[in-house]
């Protein structure tokens, strides 16, 4: 397991990453201009269909102001700050990455929203919370990253609130195995993906019940179409965050969906009682 979150923590490094980023800010004027999370998006989503599949997975797990939200696999801060600014819930961040955690904390210095957000340095397996601490938990283009669904689903369901709900917004295989590099993985070595079945079964395995399930291949591949149909990436800027190849991993990505190798999940669970 620790040579698998090496391979892992690898592929996330992004050394010297706030810096780049305070060099592309630069185009938005002083860094004592406070920026919004909107105008952040084509620098800190980094998932399939950007801000907009964020919002849809938040307004699909009820989200409300107040709600303890923790955002794991939480990158340089990008969903968890749209949520707190949309919401008014308290998000915490973790994520492998510590670059991407430090990158996370400048972002929301950037953004004045520090007394909604924390992030901090965690692996998913290895939760630093109490039981019981969360009412949502969301995981967005994460679980693809870990082979031991089993344990990380559990992990998830131990620090929510009996009746908090656990959002999931992921890749599955479809048929096939994919095409890489992606945006996750350059090789097989630490992508661990799962089929929408099997998924499911490992979630409700964990300790959930599915309130809501859709398959988002067909509005992916939509977008990956529209992408390659208007040239180059409107989000030229994931590039300072991934590396300079990011455009042909997210090309990957869409390759591997147009061609049936890949889907999308979109679902929120609720945390049943332990003893029940």
């Amino acid at each position: 397991m620790t040579d698998e979150l090496d391979g892992v923590r690898d592929h996330y490094r992004a050394t010297g990453l706030t810096e780049r980023l305070r060099t592309v800010l630069a185009d938005f004027g002083p860094e004592d201009r406070l920026l919004t999370p909107q105008q952040l998006g084509t620098l800190d989503q980094f998932h399939s269909r950007g801000l907009a599949a964020t919002a849809e997975l938040a307004k699909l797990a009820d989200i409300t102001a107040g709600m303890s939200v923790l955002d794991v696999g939480s990158g340089i801060g990008g969903p968890a700050r749209f949520l707190a600014a949309t919401y008014g819930c308290r998000v915490t961040g973790v994520d492998l990455s510590e670059p991407f955690v430090e990158a996370a904390r400048y972002l929301t210095e950037r953004t004045g929203q520090g007394g909604q957000l924390s992030f901090q340095t965690a692996s998913a397996l290895q939760l630093p919370f109490n039981e019981g601490r969360f009412d949502i938990v969301l995981l967005q283009h994460v679980a693809m990253n870990i082979s031991d669904r089993g344990r990380l689903y559990r992990e998830l369901r131990r620090v929510l609130k009996s009746g908090g709900r656990f959002a999931t917004f992921d890749v599955v295989l479809s048929s096939g195995e994919p095409h890489y590099p992606l945006p996750w993985a350059r090789t097989p070595a630490t992508s661990f993906l799962l089929t929408i079945d099997a998924t499911h079964e490992a979630i409700e395995s964990a300790g959930f019940r599915m309130l809501a399930w859709q398959d988002d291949t067909e509005v992916a591949k939509a977008w990956f179409a529209q992408l390659r149909a208007s040239g180059p990436p409107p989000s030229p800027n994931l590039g300072v965050v991934m590396g300079p190849d990011f455009a042909e991993l997210a090309a990957n990505l869409g390759r591997n969906l147009m061609e049936g190798r890949l889907g999308i999940l979109t679902a929120v669970f609720e945390a049943v009682p332990i003893n029940s």
